[in-house]
């Protein structure tokens, strides 16, 4: 199987693309000559890693029964400073708000997913420094 993503040059600094039939436009800051019309591509990195993750440890429990009144994931990543600048240290924080959330289960859905499920995290895994986090709030 092969992904295609086809992002066309639109104006000054922004791109364009169709991303299974929803629009994404990435852009610079004004600062840098662009319009400010959508996010940077770097972020968009750590989106993708968030929602990966995400979307498996929900699946996952999902099917073990356990229900989360809220879910967030939060990445947090280290951007070095020379050129290229690229994340070399990233934290993803599972943060959970429920009653009587099994810490087991939750630990056992993440784990699925940064070890066997999440394709962006074992990428990212090769990559950069990658540490886990999980929260559970009132």
């Amino acid at each position: 199987m092969k992904h295609v993503v086809d992002m066309a040059w639109t104006d000054q600094l922004a791109f364009e693309a169709d991303l299974d039939g929803h629009r994404l436009i990435v852009d610079a800051t004004v600062e840098t000559g662009g319009n400010d019309l959508g996010p940077r591509p770097k972020k968009l990195m750590l989106a993708a890693l968030a929602g990966c993750t995400g979307v498996d440890v929900i699946m996952i429990l999902k099917k073990m029964k356990v229900e989360v009144e809220a879910f967030n994931v939060i990445v947090e990543a280290d951007v070095t400073e020379e050129h290229p600048k690229h994340y070399n240290k990233a934290k993803v924080i599972y943060q959970f708000k429920g009653k009587d959330l099994p810490y087991e289960k939750l630990e056992k859905a993440v784990k699925l997913s940064e070890e066997k499920y999440c394709g962006v995290t074992a990428v990212y895994r090769k990559a950069m420094e990658m540490e886990t986090e999980i929260r559970i709030v009132e």
